[in-house]
């Protein structure tokens, strides 16, 4: 039988990685640790929050707005990540459209990652339904990549806020093994440690849902899951593009 074990994403060439989710609280339920162990090796990582998420706790909108924006910069200390962008897009019914694009955009041309890390755009996940926000976020964060290297789209970021277009490298989307994954991360020891306590910086958002289990009685299970098909005892899946390679279809042709 092959040797199927999934190879480590090419982290020596980044430099820096900007993060685009819907909500505080997205990027901890595991995927924080590989951004604890890509700080560590001194790669910049940005996030893009593009809601502040007031939606999601009993308290009044702007109360818990406050405080999950507060919880998401304690999660970002934890993991070394400095650069945190917050949107007011309005929580739960998230748009995908040209404002979001142009937003992400910005954000792109501002940041200027060779890396950018997104979420699935896909309806089902093997958690059940995902939630709209995220489907959003997923299929924005994709345009907007080809619109930031692109003069002429969102042409007034260039010409009236003095960003330059941006070409992006690698676009990447955390996964499980199953969901067409093709690289992981190795978070063994003290990113994994980093991670759980990243999670944990959400104690409020936590203590709202009822029956969560604690970020330390599930992140590692996860991880080791997906250590399993690295060949490591934890792991973080992602699928990655290489955006700059020329398409699979090209170079079968030039071989035939």
């Amino acid at each position: 039988m092959a040797d199927m074990t999934l190879p480590a994403l090419p982290e020596e060439s980044f430099q820096r990685v900007l993060c685009v989710v819907a909500h505080p609280d997205d990027m901890e339920y595991g995927t924080s640790a590989a951004v604890a162990r890509w700080t560590a090796r001194g790669i910049e990582v940005g996030y893009l929050l593009l809601t502040r998420g007031e939606a999601g706790m009993p308290n009044p909108p702007e109360e818990t707005a406050r405080l999950r924006v507060a919880e998401q910069q304690s999660a970002c200390a934890v993991v070394g990540v400095k650069h945190l962008t917050v949107l007011e897009h309005p929580d739960g019914v998230l748009v995908y459209g040209l404002d979001l694009r142009r937003d992400i955009c910005r954000e792109i041309r501002r940041f200027k990652p060779d890396v950018v890390l997104g979420t699935s755009y896909a309806i089902e996940t093997p958690f059940g339904f995902d939630q709209a926000d995220h489907r959003a976020a997923g299929l924005a964060t994709l345009d907007a990549m080809r619109d930031a290297g692109n003069r002429w789209v969102f042409p007034e970021q260039v010409d009236d806020e003095g960003l330059e277009p941006h070409s992006v490298r690698w676009y990447i989307v955390p996964g499980l093994v199953g969901s067409g994954v093709t690289h992981g991360v190795e978070v063994t020891g003290e990113p994994l440690r980093r991670g759980v306590a990243s999670l944990e910086a959400h104690a409020a958002y936590l203590a709202a849902l009822p029956d969560h289990p604690a970020p330390k009685d599930f992140i590692p299970k996860f991880t080791a899951m997906s250590g399993k098909a690295m060949g490591v005892e934890h792991a973080v899946l992602f699928r990655a593009h290489d955006l700059q390679a020329p398409p699979e279809f090209f170079t079968e042709a030039t071989q035939d």
